[in-house]
């Protein structure tokens, strides 16, 4: 794009020392090629003899040509083939040209010819380092790149994009479901457009604002829409851009970041993943990293020293605060945080209906529905959940997208694209509906469990063999001990049916064991919901916005009494499950039997079925018997809904 250009280009900066380095060098060997190595390769080798061994050699014939010059005299002699050459020193002898007469050598005198200095110095100095010159550009050219500094000229310069003022193309209508983050930013928006106002009252703007959340919620795309709502440039570079193979390239890179940010004011910086270069520093101890500390102590430095009232703002964006330098994070540089959290469910309709702008849509399509089945889903995934919708409307051959595709799209992206062509024996796929039929029964007879939406038997990429979608109502910010439990009560399900009705255990239970588990650890270590432990924290969250890893933090005595009461808390709900199932066994049998039929079933079906209000078929005979233990059904892991 013409609007989107590089402060290399722009503003070049002084040559490195590296480069400057370079030059020296060169200089130094032409100075040793010239009074060194040029002497021993390019002028002919001569041996000094005395003037008598000069006349000596001229009697007896060996000379071939004599060159007399102002204070010495050269003899070319021929022995054995080789022409050597002999110098001596001039002597006052009156009968040296007749002695050379007599003895028929060729001899002359030499004319002195003096050489220009100026054409003596430019062949001896210039032209050579004229020659290194372009090697050196050549190399430059080729190698700079590889060594992840493109051109090696640019050493030290930043990498930063410059958008020209309003040409972000990003405003704050084009983002949605952060309406907290963009009030926040709107106050920066206000102070580049009118900074008298604040100054007026004695106010002082933030220099930096940190955006912090998960990835895909948008913090790149709000940097972008406070630079497009204030109209200034924006400098967008990611903090991975400042690390180099050469320690201080990163420190060069942040002061010319910062030199050509003060002279573009006002301006807006943005540094995404922050945490590449803002990560706490050690004591130096072995495997730190030297340019990344170099690189930060710069941008400590850079941010003490800028004057904000200038009009130049800090934004950066990073998913793991927890890691990043408590020197970076205190007021004066990064002044405020804002949270840039996942959408709540009315954030996520305003998301899709953002997306779907551009989008061909049925005006029947219900956004609403859409969003509650997308708890907890980000902007981006919201993104491509439409755009999968839109591709799905193409292959269909539709003009505009529906319902159906929406719905769709969302279980492409929970589960993946359905395995059309995965073979299942028919023993493998009645174990595969009694399973899910457990979790949607034993989710029905439950009060505090959200209502069953879909049930299918359909593979599908992930590695799901089928999967029961749970929908609620309503956005929950809270969960209940019992909403807890009944949870962990209904992943036990899948497995429970298999043991009332076929005497088995299968694989297809891993990801439902592992979910239940992980719950009720949480339940004990982290919510304080049991009253042996009461309201301690045994467990820490190390990653909130990326895996969510947890870590004990308590004795090992301890750790044994969690695991006994996980165990228990577990084997309580299975338990629980299984009575559910074996009280209703003849309306297992029934929706099994119907859901082998249609492969995929709504909730409105399942509980019509439940409930005795749907007109069907009279249903086959169902054979309950064992499956061999020697056949493992490999019914892969389910998503959570």
């Amino acid at each position: 794009s013409s609007d989107l250009t590089t402060m290399d280009d722009k503003n070049p900066d002084k040559q490195s020392k590296r480069v400057r380095l370079y030059y020296i060098a060169a200089i130094l060997l032409i100075l040793v090629i010239n009074t060194i190595i040029s002497p021993m390769f390019f002028q002919p080798k001569v041996h000094e003899v005395s003037y008598t061994n000069f006349l000596s050699m001229v009697d007896e014939g060996k000379a071939t040509k004599v060159e007399i010059t102002k204070d010495r005299i050269a003899l070319l002699c021929n022995q054995e083939g080789k022409e050597q050459i002999y110098v001596t020193g001039r002597v006052d002898d009156p009968e040296l040209v007749s002695r050379l007469v007599k003895a028929k050598v060729e001899f002359s005198q030499v004319i002195p010819k003096q050489e220009s200095p100026i054409m003596s110095f430019f062949n001896n100095w210039i032209l050579p380092f004229l020659l290194f010159m372009v090697i050196g550009q050549l190399i430059m050219r080729y190698l700079g790149p590889k060594l992840g500094g493109g051109n090696m000229m640019s050493f030290g310069k930043s990498n930063a994009k410059v958008y020209i003022a309003a040409q972000t193309g990003k405003t704050f209508k084009d983002v949605a479901g952060q309406d907290e983050a963009k009030e926040a930013l709107q106050e920066i928006v206000n102070y580049l457009h009118n900074p008298a106002r604040y100054k007026a009252i004695g106010a002082v703007m933030p220099k930096g604002v940190l955006l912090v959340g998960p990835p895909g919620t948008g913090k790149t795309l709000l940097a972008k829409a406070v630079a497009g709502e204030a109209k200034v440039p924006f400098f967008s570079i990611s903090g991975s851009e400042f690390i180099e193979m050469f320690v201080g390239m990163g420190a060069a890179r942040v002061r010319d970041l910062f030199k050509q940010a003060q002279e573009k004011a006002p301006c807006i910086v943005f540094i995404d993943e922050i945490d590449a270069i803002g990560k706490k520093r050690d004591n130096g101890a072995f495997g730190s990293n030297d340019e990344r500390e170099q690189t930060l102590n710069q941008l400590l430095s850079e941010m003490d020293g800028f004057d904000g009232s200038k009009g130049v703002i800090i934004l950066a964006a990073t998913n793991r605060p927890e890691v990043l330098d408590k020197a970076l994070l205190r007021p004066g540089r990064f002044d405020r945080r804002v949270p840039v959290e996942l959408p709540d469910l009315q954030g996520r309709e305003a998301i899709l209906k953002v997306h779907s702008h551009d989008v061909k849509m049925d005006p029947q399509v219900d956004f609403h529905t859409i969003a509650l089945a997308t708890s907890g889903a980000s902007g981006a995934e919201l993104a491509n959940i439409v755009n999968e919708a839109a591709l799905r409307a193409v292959r269909m051959g539709r003009s505009e997208v529906i319902q159906e595709d929406l719905e769709e799209s969302v279980e492409v992206v929970i589960a993946g694209a359905q395995r059309k062509g995965a073979v299942i024996s028919p023993e493998e796929k009645k174990v595969i509906a009694y399973h899910e039929i457990g979790h949607a029964l034993v989710a029905a007879c439950q009060k505090d469990s959200a209502p069953v939406h879909k049930i299918t038997i359909i593979p599908r990429t992930s590695g799901a063999l089928g999967y029961t979608m749970q929908v609620d109502t309503q956005e929950k910010v809270l969960m209940s001990r019992e909403e807890l439990y009944n949870k962990i009560v209904t992943l036990t399900g899948g497995r429970s049916a298999e043991e009332v009705v076929f005497n088995l255990v299968t694989s297809g239970a891993s990801n439902d064991i592992e979910q239940a588990t992980k719950l009720a650890r949480a339940m004990i270590t982290r919510f304080g919901m049991t009253e042996e432990f009461d309201m301690v924290a045994l467990e820490t969250v190390n990653n909130a916005y990326l895996s969510g890893d947890t870590s004990l933090s308590c004795a090992p005595e301890t750790a044994a009494r969690i695991d006994g009461a996980v165990f228990d808390l577990v084997k309580k709900a299975h338990k629980e499950a299984r009575e559910i199932l074996e009280a209703h066994r003849e309306k297992m049998d029934e929706l099994a039997q119907y859901l082998l039929k249609k492969e995929t079933i709504t909730g409105d079906e399942f509980m019509a079925i439940l409930h005795g209000t749907m007109e069907q078929a009279e249903p086959e005979t169902v054979e309950t018997t064992a499956v061999p233990e020697t056949a493992q059904v490999e019914q892969g892991q389910e998503p959570e809904a």
